[in-house]
């Protein structure tokens, strides 16, 4: 039995309660959690913009404690220090093999219809957020969910490893592998957009200009590395940062998952330039670019999860935290406990201030 945050209804507070977990089978590990970022995108399933089964145990950013281990795992054994991350590969599909694993949609990481479910409530299953379902005090997923990490690794810096910062450092390194001297503007700084602010700090972009209409986010970007700030819901937003970088810039990224916020990372690029959506828009949205900007040979991507290859990233940004190049502590907001959590949302809904932390004893 563990406890856990459950939804039971979108758009109504997530209830408390217990719930069992399986055995682990084969290629399944089974995690003690110790720490969990809320994300916005738990809120997409939560407040029901994005459709989901349900019951479910939201909850995908995550660090903990490997407690026991299928007989045919072999990534991580009892007792490693683990993140999780919803982009579990399988291997062998098209994507996997060419390198694109946060592509991956392989059946093998999850368990097929006919089998028990992982989690269940009452002797009745409980559905599985992104196959990880992380507001528990355990979790049981694929081998291929998680990554073991330094033992040095403080768990409330390590949880936002899982999705925020792989996300945006991802979307530097792997995404646009952008190259020193490079222009960027980051729209929406949040966890996402200030792991892409630091990244981008850390990768030597020319310059670094963060969008977001609070003067407090705006503060906490210039702490991870933005060189210029703008409010992003000036009218004049879109030239101030053309002004700003001689013409436009090289990369306009979208961190937040607005349609407004897309428009002006198009807007942004110069010649040649690159937007990468980031952000879970509403599913009716379309982002598009013009006749001149594809004369002008402008680009428009979406990068799902940075385009990680998490079981070589997470280390390497591990790595970057312990020798005091990735700054997680900014990022970090509050640490809260579980039962906390439904007004933790409620200020992730305000959009006042970075990530919170549920952190487990």
């Amino acid at each position: 039995m563990a406890k856990a945050a459950i939804l039971e209804k979108p758009g109504e507070p997530m209830v408390i309660g217990e719930i069992e977990l399986a055995e682990p089978a084969p290629h399944e590990v089974l995690i003690d959690t110790k720490a969990c970022g809320l994300c916005h995108s738990d809120l997409h399933f939560i407040d029901g913009a994005y459709p989901h089964a349900l019951p479910l145990v939201p909850g995908h950013e995550a660090a903990g404690v490997v407690r026991a281990v299928g007989s045919e795992v072999t990534m991580v054994k009892p007792g490693d220090h683990v993140v999780s991350c919803l982009s579990a590969f399988c291997g062998q599909c098209e994507f996997c093999v060419t390198g694109r694993m946060a592509l991956c949609l392989g059946q093998g990481t999850r368990r097929g219809k006919d089998a028990a479910p992982r989690l269940s409530r009452n002797g009745e299953p409980v559905n599985q957020l992104l196959n990880l379902s992380a507001f528990a005090e355990q979790m049981l997923i694929h081998e291929h969910a998680c990554v073991a990490i330094d033992k040095d690794m403080p768990f409330d810096r390590a949880a936002v490893l899982g999705c925020a910062v792989t996300t945006g450092a991802g979307t530097i390194f792997n995404a646009i592998k952008l190259t020193p001297g490079e222009s960027v503007a980051v729209i929406g700084c949040g966890g996402v957009g200030l792991a892409a602010i630091n990244a981008a700090r850390i990768a030597g972009a020319g310059m670094i200009i963060a969008a977001d209409p609070l003067p407090e986010k705006r503060a906490l970007a210039e702490t991870l590395g933005a060189t210029h700030t703008v409010d992003a819901l000036a009218e004049d937003a879109a030239s101030q940062i053309v002004k700003l970088s001689g013409g436009g810039v090289h990369y306009g990224i979208e961190a937040v998952g607005r349609q407004a916020s897309a428009d002006l990372a198009v807007a942004s690029l110069r010649r040649g330039g690159t937007a990468v959506v980031l952000g879970m828009m509403p599913l009716d949205c379309k982002v598009g670019l013009g006749a001149m900007d594809l004369l002008g040979g402008k680009k428009l991507m979406g990068a799902i999860m940075g385009m990680n290859h998490f079981p070589v990233d997470l280390p390497r940004l591990v790595d970057f935290y312990l020798r005091g190049l990735l700054d997680l502590d900014t990022i970090i907001a509050e640490r809260i406990a579980l039962e906390d959590i439904n007004a933790g949302f409620d200020k992730l809904r305000e959009g006042h201030s970075a990530r919170s932390i549920v952190v487990f004893d």
